[in-house]
């Protein structure tokens, strides 16, 4: 039986990466009930405003300054890490992402919980095989983002040795696809389908994935809290069902008329599929099948592309 999942009315909780499609989402969420302080560079005034405007507190910092961390308030009860460095700079993403998340815990020794959402592309390639989390980790998006899961994995070494020692329960989420109205992968497909430009796809099909939509990875943050040990809890972070590349764009092909063109590439990312067994134990199974989230990102974002019986 699933965890019962944790209040979070009332709380004090940081979410780091809050400019980033992931986050915003469950910064506009929880900025609703809770307290919410949202870390980022904030580089661009707008996105500042942006966080503002939705009920959070944006404070500006950078998890590769720790100085910049002091600025935090001490008395936070939970912490919710999506900020990622993808510079393609060992030096700087190590630092940024490795570090950063260490620096942010010392810093916030009295959370009551940290959600860390780590990535499936800490996983060796091993074909259409639904991975579990003892399964291999490997360097799987090197051909595209060089430091990315080397960083991710270091990331996830940190977040152990600091829940431990500063007595901090942890959860680490892996998270597979992300999408929603906001966007996400497969509406980069749909645009490469308007475009006509081909698709790349790892020839060992299917590409299979789990996509998460965001309704989902933002009603699983109180489960994903509840799930959170000194130890450090563990689990794959995707939708239910899995699906492939192949199948998402027939999908999109179904809806709009338009035809995928793909390229086989042996560089590009092959299949990442979840067993979702453990987070179906811990935090019950998500709810957003992926044809009606993918139905429901065109009809937000380009509702145009849509044939008419689909336009709602």
């Amino acid at each position: 039986m699933a965890l019962a999942p944790i209040d979070l009315h009332g709380s004090r909780i940081l979410v780091t990466g809050p400019t980033g499609q992931v986050a915003l989402p469950v910064v506009a969420a929880y900025a609703k009930t809770a307290e919410v302080f949202a870390l980022a560079r904030f580089h661009r005034d707008e996105d500042a405003a942006r966080v503002r405007a939705l009920g959070a507190v944006p404070i500006k910092a950078d998890l590769a300054d720790p100085a910049s961390l002091r600025a935090l308030p001490g008395d936070v009860d939970y912490v919710l890490n999506f900020a990622v460095a993808k510079s393609g700079r060992w030096a700087v993403d190590l630092k940024a992402n490795a570090e950063g998340v260490g620096e942010l815990m010392m810093q916030l020794p009295r959370a009551k919980a940290v959600v860390h959402v780590s990535s499936a592309a800490v996983y060796a390639y091993a074909g259409p095989t639904p991975l579990r989390e003892e399964a291999a980790l490997g360097d799987n998006h090197r051909s595209l983002f060089p430091t990315y899961s080397i960083s991710k994995i270091a990331a996830e070494t940190t977040v152990r040795l600091c829940a431990r020692r500063l007595g901090v329960p942890a959860t680490i989420a892996r998270l597979s696809v992300p999408y929603g109205d906001n966007g996400g992968w497969p509406f980069y497909h749909l645009i490469m389908m308007r475009s006509g430009t081909p698709i790349a796809v790892h020839p060992e099909r299917p590409n299979l994935y789990n996509l998460l939509h965001a309704d989902d990875y933002v009603a699983k943050i109180p489960a994903l809290l509840a799930a959170a040990t000194v130890d450090t809890t563990t689990l794959n972070f995707g939708g239910s069902e899995a699906t492939s590349i192949e199948e998402w764009c027939a999908y999109l092909a179904e809806l709009t008329g338009l035809e995928p063109v793909f390229k086989d590439d042996p560089e590009a990312f092959g299949s990442l599929c979840l067993d979702t067994t453990r987070m179906h134990e811990l935090i019950g199974p998500t709810g957003v099948g992926w044809r009606d989230g993918i139905l429901r990102m065109v009809r937000a974002l380009a509702p145009d592309a849509l044939a008419p019986d689909h336009r709602g």
